[in-house]
């Protein structure tokens, strides 16, 4: 099949699926001694007319805090690359809610737009793949609609920093080493543990039954990192990269995986292109995630992107379930 042509067959079908309009709630995840509070967002199935719902610089096709519609719902959660923000895969997040999945979307503390304070330290590569324990925990122990979630159906969707992030939380282990640049006159508990060539206890979530990876920052792993991953994986990798991510490092990912990932390689896009279109109030003032190679078309490759997500995520947490 074309490009053109899975484009508009998966809007088809994207269409034909989405039986909801997706509802909109802001949720914070408690902090717990010395870790901080989590904040984020949640989509899920709505049975009230749609509106809009402008956060940030985005505008969100969704109903703020209205019921949640349905029973033993699946979940997907999001991970944002360095520096981002939950609202930062907003259409990743809607596409499946309105299709009746639960979708929660976080602000890693310390790597996130509106909070830098860790963004560059060493700590956050351990911390990240808890803080997606820790709102799992949320979702389906705290979180007031949490009985209307099927906990045996949880998925994970991540973005450069977000996918070394899931693949940590899946089960793959990183090796960093006795040398990390970011280590280099720190003297923290986690760069002293480096420093001896010891691993840091790193957190994997076995509640999560399948992946969906994109331009995942892979420095740390090596072949034999992977080997305890035993969900499935959809990869995504850009043709030209960045950020610190390489079209080579994803290709090694792919080869990687004990299970063969369903591989998606997308012709001439960059790194930033798993961002959704930017607003024009975003574009002027973040050139460098804005700006697209020429004659590439992100609201096209983000309804290819979004529809092959929510499919995925139908095979392994929805008909895979099917009687």
């Amino acid at each position: 099949m074309t490009r053109l042509g899975f484009i508009l067959a998966a809007s088809l079908s994207l269409a034909t699926s989405m039986a909801h309009a997706a509802g909109f709630q802001l949720i914070e995840v408690a902090g717990e001694g010395s870790l901080p509070a989590i904040k984020g967002g949640v989509w899920y199935p709505c049975a009230r007319p749609v509106g809009d719902i402008k956060v940030g610089p985005f505008t969100m096709a969704a109903t703020k805090d209205c019921p949640v519609k349905g029973e033993k719902l699946p979940l997907v959660i999001i991970s944002h690359g360095r520096g981002g923000t939950f609202i930062g895969h907003h259409d990743t997040a809607e596409t499946p809610a309105n299709a009746g999945f639960v979708v929660v979307a976080i602000s890693h503390p310390g790597d996130n737009a509106l909070d830098k304070s860790r963004i560059d330290y060493p700590s956050v590569f351990v911390e990240r793949p808890a803080d997606i324990k820790r709102t799992l925990d949320f979702m389906l122990g705290s979180w007031p609609d949490a009985a209307k979630i099927d906990a045996a159906h949880v998925g994970f969707f991540g973005f450069s920093r977000g996918g070394y992030t899931g693949l940590v939380a899946i089960g793959a282990n990183p090796h960093f080493g006795k040398r990390l640049r970011a280590c280099e006159g720190n003297d923290s508990a986690l760069c002293d543990q480096i420093h001896k060539g010891t691993l840091p206890e790193l957190t994997h979530d076995p509640r999560i039954k399948a992946a969906v990876i994109a331009d995942p920052l892979s420095v740390f792993f090596t072949p034999d990192s992977f080997n305890a991953v035993k969900v499935p994986v959809q990869l995504w990798g850009s043709e030209r990269g960045g950020d610190g991510v390489t079209p080579e490092s994803v290709v090694a990912i792919a080869s990687q995986l004990p299970e063969k990932p369903e591989f998606h390689a997308v012709p001439n896009s960059q790194h930033f292109d798993f961002l959704p279109p930017c607003p024009d109030e975003l574009a002027k003032t973040a050139s460098v995630i804005c700006a697209d190679p020429p004659n590439f078309d992100r609201v096209a490759f983000h309804r290819e992107l979004n529809a092959a997500t929510l499919a995925f995520f139908r095979k392994h947490l929805v008909d895979e379930k099917q009687p």
